[in-house]
């Protein structure tokens, strides 16, 4: 006779490991609930982006598999999406309708346990989340080949909110529309995913009218009526509003990703792996932007990124905008912060927050 478990015997392991996960699950749902109870006692926030990164991140180094580790960090995300959610309730305001990636990377950095508050721009998503409508807004920053979205940049200028946390997401467009082998007389999308489809659409749809809309979602919302449009959206946006995938994988260059932010009002603490971003501007004279850069060379400090924006105020007159890796409080980054701060003309710090995963 063999040694070797049978199917059914292997069932009844799963099975009873099953009853055991539930068990440990429910008690940790308890413990959230107490802990909700003493931060609503101590008018603390139920989402703490620095706990939940420094939980996922020390569970990742301490898997051995066969779990892989971005799936070890989706699997806690959304325990710890549930366990929240018994705290209390997380209101997230993000770009609409439903199926935008905006969405999409929201329920990346806090789980599908949120309610979701849908905007019509990004502008309203900043609106939504400094009147209070909402606790946190998730806004795209950037993308991998169509640089800076200046209009979150131009309204991160102003904000009182700040960074709570960064988004990385893989944008892979689709062709939606109506199935039949009709050529469509239009396609609808984002401004920015018809520029990252636009060679794409020059040679297989040359001629074809491009129409910008407020998102993805609301492109394919759109084509729903029009049996001749077609729009650019995520594969997943095509099932919510009953399209045909005509297309896949239309974005021009490979690897296309793009950077999404995560607002709040409340700064946040260390979670070990973290990045800071801030917006100056120099002095006008020789040699300025050298000068105020200098400190986190001194420093040993590294720049992820700089980008330049015209300032609405002058003429010819621009503001940087950088992320540097470490956290604003660490003493090497509070110091050479504080020094570019004296030489700035202007100066502000974005949020220190944990890196992407």
């Amino acid at each position: 006779m063999s040694d070797k478990p049978t199917i059914d015997e292997l069932r009844t392991r799963i099975d009873n490991i099953d009853v055991e996960l539930l068990a440990l699950l429910n008690q940790r749902i308890r413990l959230a609930q107490s802990v909700g109870h003493n931060k609503s006692t101590q008018g603390q926030e139920v989402y703490r982006a620095d706990r939940e990164a420094q939980i996922i991140s020390g569970l990742v180094a301490r898997n051995s598999g066969p779990l892989e580790a971005d799936q070890v960090s989706f699997l806690f995300r959304e325990i710890i999406s549930i366990a929240r959610r018994a705290e209390g309730p997380l209101t997230v305001a993000l770009l609409g309708p439903a199926g935008t990636y905006s969405e999409t990377a929201a329920l990346k950095q806090f789980g599908h346990q949120i309610e979701r508050l849908e905007a019509a721009s990004v502008d309203e998503v900043f609106r939504l989340t400094e009147s209070g409508s909402a606790t946190f807004g998730v806004v795209p920053v950037e993308n991998s080949t169509e640089g800076g979205i200046n209009t979150t940049l131009d309204r991160l200028l102003e904000t009182t909110l700040v960074i709570c946390g960064e988004i990385e997401l893989r944008i892979e467009h689709c062709l939606l529309g109506h199935s039949g082998g009709q050529v469509p007389r239009l396609v609808m999308g984002h401004q920015q995913a018809l520029a990252q489809c636009r060679h794409w659409l020059d040679t297989q749809l040359p001629g074809v009218e491009s129409i910008a809309v407020a998102s993805n979602a609301e492109a394919a919302r759109r084509a729903v009526q029009d049996s001749a449009a077609a729009a650019i959206a995520a594969k997943e946006t095509a099932s919510l509003y009953r399209l045909a995938v005509l297309e896949e994988n239309i974005e021009d260059q490979p690897g296309n990703t793009t950077r999404f932010l995560a607002l709040g009002k409340n700064p946040v603490g260390h979670s070990g792996r973290d990045k800071t971003s801030l917006v100056m501007s120099n002095t006008d004279r020789p040699g300025a932007l050298h000068e105020l850069l200098a400190p986190l060379h001194e420093a040993g400090i590294s720049m992820t990124r700089i980008e330049s924006r015209p300032m609405r105020s002058g003429l010819w007159k621009y503001v940087f905008f950088i992320d540097l890796e470490g956290h604003r409080e660490d003493p090497s980054v509070r110091e050479a912060l504080t020094h570019m701060q004296r030489e700035a003309a202007f100066f502000k710090i974005l949020g220190s927050y944990p890196r992407s995963t």
